[in-house]
């Protein structure tokens, strides 16, 4: 593409002569409908056939008649205008966030409690984004930010953020730590379970490595007076993975309360007295991220959450 040479055409007279054609080659007719005096009209075609060295009207014919060049040109100049004015709507829908892509690190905690919501307004506010959904751990998503592999992610904590990482972050969701047993054991009687209930009972949790939370617990644990029987042979972090080694009768699992959305057959959650054991799941993106598609869906975030999010990138 001669980018030099194409700069010598105007696009208004490309226009003008799609329009003189669309007026059944009447030049009068299409000065009318562009609102224009004849002469000049008529001037920038011959200046258009001038720049392209043919003649796009056979002139001796009556009625005015396309010449074989002028032909070709039409078609062509038709399809080049419509990439144009397709170029201008796009652009211009980008620069309104309605297309575009977003790429949101998650975790059970989020897609089990606001994430559905979240997705179902964007999605119906913006049907031709592409959301691409990664699940990763917390240690993930943060590094999949700090790499720019992701535009936001649901797991991470602010406590997470080292300075200098160009980090937003803001609370979404509270979620508090319950008893996932099977609905036979001895436990499951009560409403809620005492701590030191648990001090001989084996436990699943998740890799502490992979969810730092659970550093928490453990803490919680040794100032009631105990070391927390973990079952260290198990090396599980999704949820689902966990609730069948309980059933299975591998031990008890302490685990975010958004795992009662998930029903199985068979175990029953119960509360944990005596602890205060919450922790704020944040969103957090990198500062420097000006994607209007990711301010837009802040805006959704804000929305379900009805947490008050500052925009500042």
């Amino acid at each position: 593409m001669n980018l030099l040479y194409l700069s010598n055409f105007e696009l208004r007279q490309i226009c003008y002569f799609v329009a003189v054609v669309a007026a059944g080659n009447n030049f009068s007719k299409a000065a009318e409908n562009l609102q224009i005096d004849q002469p000049p009209l008529s001037q920038r075609i011959r200046s258009l056939e001038k720049k392209l060295k043919v003649e796009l009207f056979d002139r001796t014919r009556r009625p005015l008649q396309l010449t074989p060049a002028g032909t070709v040109f039409l078609a062509k100049a038709h399809q080049a205008l419509a990439t144009l004015d397709q170029a201008i709507t796009q652009a211009q829908r980008a620069d309104r966030g309605e297309i575009g892509s977003l790429s949101v690190g998650i975790a059970s905690s989020i897609a089990n409690t606001i994430l559905p919501d979240i997705l179902r307004m964007f999605y119906e506010r913006f049907p031709d984004v592409e959301v691409e959904l990664r699940e990763l751990t917390a240690d993930q998503q943060m590094q999949a930010l700090r790499d720019r592999h992701l535009d936001i992610g649901f797991e991470v904590t602010s406590e997470s953020v080292n300075q200098g990482d160009r980090l937003i972050s803001a609370p979404v969701v509270e979620e508090s730590l319950v008893v996932a047993l099977p609905q036979t054991h001895p436990l499951a009687t009560q409403t809620q379970i005492p701590l030191t209930a648990l001090a001989n009972q084996p436990l699943i949790l998740p890799t502490v490595a992979a969810f730092p939370f659970y550093q928490q617990f453990i803490h919680c644990c040794e100032q009631a007076g105990f070391r927390p029987k973990i079952v260290q042979s198990v090396k599980a972090t999704w949820m689902l993975t966990i609730l069948s080694l309980v059933i299975a009768g591998v031990g008890i699992a302490i685990l975010p309360d958004n795992v009662q959305n998930l029903h199985r057959q068979g175990i029953v959650y119960r509360a944990i007295q005596d602890a205060d054991l919450t922790r704020q799941i944040s969103a957090m993106w990198r500062s420097d991220n000006t994607s209007i598609v990711l301010h837009e869906f802040l805006k959704v975030v804000q929305a379900i959450s009805g947490k008050n999010i500052s925009f500042d990138t």
